[in-house]
């Protein structure tokens, strides 16, 4: 049986949630991670933003800010259209968290 480093410090999941910034940096990497997942996405389909936009019945400032990695604040509705204007569709799950490798 493994046993624990009693000289490991905490996670960085930890530190950040004694920070108080842990579900802020969770969804900033989660929305950076989508953004760029669309933009390869229009990139290989060679669709220029405004013809996302067209596919996606939006303006290109709305397209703009779904490709913001920074811009939190998107719905998830049009995230569902501009994955759908690609050829995608969105998969989302909630899980429990990975509990910490004994070392």
């Amino acid at each position: 049986m493994a046993r624990r480093n009693p000289r490991r410090g905490s996670s960085f999941d930890e530190f950040l949630a004694e920070e108080g910034i842990l579900e802020e940096v969770q969804a900033r990497a989660l929305k950076r991670a989508l953004a760029e997942q669309i933009e390869d996405s229009m990139q290989a389909a060679r669709l220029t933003k405004l013809e996302m936009a067209r596919k996606m019945a939006t303006s290109r400032s709305q397209l703009d800010r779904v490709l913001d990695p920074d811009n939190v604040a998107v719905q998830l509705d049009t995230l569902v259209k501009a994955a759908r204007a690609v050829g995608k569709v969105v998969e989302i799950r909630i899980r429990r968290p990975r509990k910490e490798a004994a070392i």
